[in-house]
């Protein structure tokens, strides 16, 4: 075979998020997007801040096209990245540097990035990630030359099982990967948990004499209910990485915006900076879009109407437990992470497809029996799928 069959693998069979999304496609031109209920992709529903689409309106009609157009620095425009560390500053209190910013191409690159920063290939390292996880999680850790370690969560709460995450710790462990507001579960990790978590991984790098990186994947950061806490963690634990991405918290997921933040108490972090500038490189992930850099830098305190998904979020998780489905409330991202009305999530998903609604079986995600449904979707889909729903609770009754 003249080409990499691994690679190969991975091009051949989509993710399953990706093949569900596929079908209802291809079923929507069928029967009507309108009798699709498809809750499988986190792809916002809810419109970007007007602020910005005014932007990249003003920023086209007065800026130089040839500079607006052009090649940035390789980590990204000095000026963005003054203006996000100073407003992580502002939010936080860490006393970052813009030569501590590195811009990407959204939360995948920011990932990807940094797993290759530290990840010393065939060297046995290993990566811990807490289940539920982010599917693609394994494939950018294998792609870095590491091994995927997966600790599984609390039963009822999926926080993070603080005995179990220290028993998956050895002296091959590199890194731990942190996703809070959690996909696909919606979990915001509490400050408690945040507090332990730190504490084992201070206490076993003493222990094995090396550093083990943390990894906080940082989409949904924004996205919360109830005035819920996210903990930074660059304020708990020195040797943190920041993956950020602006896909959800401007609604801008095809425009592949985000960046890295090294922490400034970072050991050797200067040199684990020009890690992830090789990392960048050699993946070929320099210069981030140079327009949306200017966007999100003019645009750094916009918000999206979160309240579109509190209510996509109340209507289903109220309706759903009344009829019967369990599932853990969350304080934010889109998601519900419902346990299926049988041990097998996929016969589960299959069922469900015969009423039209589209979920995500969770099996991948590392915890069984479960599935996503993300409800960034219209809010008319919601309601829509209610009765669909309550059938296909009833067809399990019976």
């Amino acid at each position: 075979m003249g080409y990499n069959q691994k690679m190969f693998g991975l091009g051949s069979k989509r993710s399953i998020i990706r093949e569900i999304f596929e079908y209802s496609k291809a079923r929507a031109a069928e029967i009507g997007a309108e009798n699709v209920f498809d809750f499988s992709l986190g792809n916002p529903n809810v419109p970007a801040p007007a602020e910005v689409n005014d932007t990249i309106r003003e920023l086209l009609a007065t800026e130089n096209s040839v500079l607006l157009h052009g090649y940035t620095s390789a980590q990204g425009d000095a000026g963005v990245r003054k203006v996000i560390a100073d407003r992580i500053n502002e939010k936080f209190g860490v006393g970052i540097s813009p030569n501590l910013i590195y811009m990407t191409c959204g939360a995948a690159a920011s990932l990807s990035i940094c797993l290759k920063a530290v990840i010393e290939e065939g060297e046995g390292d290993e990566c811990i990630v807490f289940a539920p996880f982010f599917t693609e999680y394994r494939v950018f850790i294998e792609n870095a030359g590491g091994k995927i370690v997966v600790s599984q969560p609390e039963e009822k709460t999926f926080q993070v099982d603080i005995a179990d995450f220290e028993s998956k710790i050895t002296p091959s462990t590199k890194a731990v990967i942190v996703n809070s507001p959690n996909n696909p579960s919606g979990v915001v990790y509490s400050e408690d948990t945040v507090k332990a978590l730190c504490e084992v991984l201070d206490r076993k790098s003493r222990e094995y004499g090396k550093v083990i990186y943390l990894i906080a994947d940082e989409p949904y950061r924004e996205l919360v209910y109830s005035n819920v806490k996210v903990p930074y963690l660059m304020n708990y634990y020195k040797n943190t990485l920041v993956c950020y991405s602006f896909s959800k918290s401007l609604s801008l997921p095809g425009e592949r915006i985000g960046y890295i933040a090294v922490s400034p108490t970072m050991e050797d972090g200067s040199n684990i900076y020009l890690a992830v500038c090789g990392a960048g490189r050699s993946l070929g992930y320099v210069c981030a879009p140079s327009l949306f850099q200017q966007v999100i830098a003019r645009c750094i305190d916009a918000k999206v109407n979160i309240e579109a998904y509190r209510e996509n979020r109340d209507l289903l998780y109220n309706n759903l437990t009344a009829y019967g489905y369990e599932c853990v409330k969350p304080d934010g991202a889109f998601y519900l992470f419902v346990k299926a009305l049988e041990d097998d999530a996929y016969a589960f998903y299959e069922r469900a497809k015969a009423h039209e609604i589209l979920v995500v079986p969770c099996d991948d995600f590392g915890v069984k029996g479960y599935v996503r449904i993300a409800y960034c979707t219209s809010h008319d889909t919601v309601v829509g799928a209610l009765p669909a729903f309550e059938a296909l609770a009833k067809e399990y009754k019976r």
